[in-house]
């Protein structure tokens, strides 16, 4: 498959001109076809915001919902169907403000899902509000004598919580980003992907420029096993880390704790009905 293959034509893209959001819909588009997944195959929940529109701007399914609700409407698209691609997609308010409590107790459950946050650490679509990861003294048109809140740390959260796999990249390394992408989404339970990018129009101090000047990739001595080392990565921020911080493969899926897939990851919609146990539990509540 190729990344055209996502194409959709005759859709007007609301970005700016500059979006970081561009380059992030070409990796995932990249990704998708390097694992040769079918539109057919993906489901993408999203929310509100410039990144959530997304999924409007390529090949597949796609839900779209309130301020933050991505994350528990991507575990139940699991739940129902296990056999899916299932990817959430929001930015850094979406998912780490209207959404932090969802984004806590989806890293508990360990669905096996896909979760990319487009980070620009600002709020896009409602003009410039300052976000849960935007930096001490940063001015905006509310902010106006600058952040003065600690910026609030999505990876050191998850890993804190025991995710199953945790990364951060930066949109303007194309390739880099590609292959965390996959490796995300081929990855066993809940991978987070924290996705650095630039707002040209409500951030002038996160720059396209700012983030390639402010960030590495971690080396190949890193050991992403290590839950305490990821840990201590994943809170420095001068520069700022990128890669693959924390794999647990260890953890059951979410799936494994559910009745219905105990040793069988069929869809409900495939399985033909138990009649003699329905009739079974029929005659027990005439009983009652």
């Amino acid at each position: 498959m190729k990344a055209s293959d996502y194409d959709r034509s005759g859709i007007d893209i609301a970005w700016c001109p500059g979006c970081g959001n561009f380059s992030i819909l070409k990796i995932i588009k990249q990704a998708l076809a390097e694992l040769r997944i079918s539109p057919q195959q993906l489901v993408v929940s999203s929310g509100i915001g410039q990144a959530p529109k997304t999924p409007h701007y390529f090949q597949t399914h796609l839900f779209n919902g309130l301020h933050g609700r991505a994350l528990p409407v991507a575990t139940g698209i699991k739940a129902a169907n296990p056999q899916l691609v299932v990817i959430a997609e929001g930015g850094d308010g979406d998912m780490y403000g209207e959404g932090g409590n969802h984004f806590v107790h989806t890293v508990r459950r360990n669905p096996d899902i896909t979760h990319l946050v487009h980070n620009n650490m600002v709020y896009g679509l409602t003009k410039g509000q300052a976000s849960p990861t935007s930096l001490p003294g940063f001015v905006t048109p509310l902010q106006t004598d600058g952040v003065f809140q600690e910026p609030f740390n999505p990876l050191t959260t998850a890993i804190a919580l025991n995710a199953s796999f945790v990364a951060r990249t930066f949109a303007g390394a194309f390739e880099e980003s590609v292959a965390i992408v996959k490796e995300a989404i081929t990855h066993p339970g809940y991978a987070l992907v924290d996705i650095f990018q630039p707002c040209v129009s409500f951030n002038r101090l996160n720059t396209f420029q700012w983030f390639k000047k402010n960030s590495y990739f971690l080396g190949d001595d890193h050991d992403a096993e290590d839950a305490s080392r990821a840990l201590q990565r994943a809170g420095e921020n001068d520069p700022w880390p990128l890669g693959v911080f924390y794999r647990n493969r260890g953890r059951l899926d979410y799936i494994d704790h559910l009745a219905p897939y105990d040793g069988n990851r069929t869809p409900l919609h495939q399985r033909r009905p138990d009649l003699q146990a329905l009739a079974r539990v029929m005659d027990g509540k005439r009983r009652l």
